[in-house]
């Protein structure tokens, strides 16, 4: 477990013995979340600054907090950014352990000392740790592999979508002896990002889901987003594997960036591990064959839309290469406990929801377009804006709107970009009377409330920043 000890030493390299009985409950970076013996890490952001918050979360019983300017609360600072005068503050620092303890770490930046302390706190253990990047469906894989690895191994995931240079050294930070498995998704904002967290998490097997335009705005080309994403596959040990989306042009060519095994998974049996057969069975999940050297494994799992079986894929080839056998691996598979983006809801008037609102891009809006056409019943499509395309902007909208032409009764549009959706979807022949443009999420509802009929099935989707499930919660019955 870790203590005031470790947090001191894993900032200063040197060990404050009598902290040593202090455990910290919880590293957090929002003084709210302080609970009594949790460490408070005080970020600046767009519209707040965290050392505006230092002395409310020391006053919920907060034992430190992490501070790179002096914070307006009362506390004893612990001034890292001089070392040689660390070690003499450490060693004569006994007078300072009388309760309640209030101590600030100061450090040259805050986030840097967090990512520095999560750095130590790994090197203090031998997990073996699975890094999932891509451009759409790394949640969705990292939940579905932790539910596989679970079956044999203590497995620590990141929670929701702690993916970032932030979240992914909080979830370190949770690591414990008896974590023999750890799952960490990977995100990314630009080239350089993924080897920094790389570089804190020690990661032997990577997983590549897809490559797609999302963040093109900010990286400006796809060979910039192929770059970015490498880079897990470039951090992997010798004894690592690479598991690689065979189906997909931009993601099998890093096989030749990474010294790693590499491990295939696809809809050919080019892959090392492929899939045939592929049924849908609407909301009760899909079936498939899996194909393993000689071996041939009927499975049915509850996940949603043919373009789940790469997800089940990627799970299977992790269990797969950590020696587990099918009977474990499907067990995980079909763990229906595991939180999945898109999922079914009761809605009003006898209706199901189709909640996908986690997140939106051309390549994930046609997917579930594609499972909408799977299913009975009326079908409406509730599409927001799709963000950071960058040039790809129109021609990703366009497609999903064509898409939506040839599988829905009824299209909502919410957005200005979300036009270019409805006025492709005209133009590949759905009807202008089948097509309502909005500009809000409360115009889109109040919409549905007066068209919604028994039996409807209505997918809601667009970018976070759009926040559709106020939709969804607007419209959902609750059972």
């Amino acid at each position: 477990m870790l203590t005031l000890a470790d947090v001191v030493e894993g900032l200063t390299g040197y060990r404050w013995d009598k902290a040593e009985s202090k455990a910290i409950s919880q590293v957090i970076i929002d003084s709210r979340q302080a609970v009594p013996d949790s460490v408070f890490v005080a970020l600046p952001g767009e519209r707040v600054d965290g050392h505006d918050y230092v002395a409310d979360a020391l006053d919920r019983g907060a034992i430190a907090a992490l501070v790179h300017r002096t914070p307006d609360a009362e506390c004893w600072t612990l001034d890292t950014t001089q070392l040689s005068n660390t070690k003499h503050q450490v060693s004569n620092a006994d007078f300072h352990m009388a309760e309640p303890f209030r101590l600030c770490l100061r450090v040259d930046d805050s986030l840097k000392g967090l990512q520095k302390l999560a750095t130590y706190w790994r090197a203090k253990f031998n997990p073996r740790v699975v890094g999932i990047t891509g451009s759409v469906g790394k949640s969705t894989t990292k939940e579905l592999t932790w539910a596989v690895l679970r079956q044999t191994f203590n497995t620590l995931k990141s929670p929701g979508n702690l993916n970032n240079e932030i979240g992914l050294p909080l979830t370190v930070l949770r690591l414990d002896n008896s974590h023999e498995r750890v799952v960490l998704e990977m995100g990314m904002y630009d080239v350089g990002e993924i080897s920094e967290l790389c570089a804190i998490a020690l990661p032997h097997i990577g997983v590549v889901t897809n490559i797609g335009p999302t963040h093109l705005e900010r990286l400006g080309t796809i060979e910039r987003i192929v770059q970015a994403k490498a880079e897990l596959v470039q951090a992997l040990p010798g004894d690592g594997v690479a598991i690689l989306n065979q189906d997909d042009p931009y993601v099998r060519p890093m096989a030749g960036r990474t010294q790693a095994r590499v491990f295939t998974y696809g809809l050919t049996p080019e892959a090392d591990l492929w899939a045939s057969d592929i049924e849908s069975e609407g909301l009760e999940g899909i079936r498939f064959v899996l194909h393993y050297q000689d071996e041939a494994i009927h499975a049915k799992v509850p996940l949603l839309g043919r373009h789940s079986v790469h997800t089940a894929l990627r799970a299977a080839a992790v269990g797969l290469v950590e020696d587990m056998t099918w009977q474990e691996i499907m067990t995980g598979l079909q763990d229906s406990s595991v939180q999945l983006h898109l999922v079914s809801a009761p809605g009003i008037k006898g209706s199901t929801l189709l909640d996908d609102t986690y997140n939106s891009s051309p390549v994930s809006s046609i997917a579930a377009l594609n499972l909408l056409d799977d299913l009975a019943g009326r079908k409406i499509a509730v599409l927001g804006d799709m963000a950071e395309l960058g040039d790809q902007e129109e021609e990703g909208h366009r497609r999903v709107g064509c898409r939506a032409a040839d599988t829905v009764d009824i299209l909502i549009t919410v957005g200005p970009r979300a036009h270019l959706i409805a006025d492709e979807a005209s133009a590949c022949g759905l009807l202008s009377e089948a097509i309502i443009e909005v500009e809000t999420n409360d115009q889109a509802t109040a919409h549905l409330r007066q068209i919604i009929q028994r039996d409807d099935i209505v997918l809601v989707k667009g970018s976070h920043s759009m926040a559709m499930e106020e939709i969804v919660a607007a419209l959902q019955v609750l059972v």
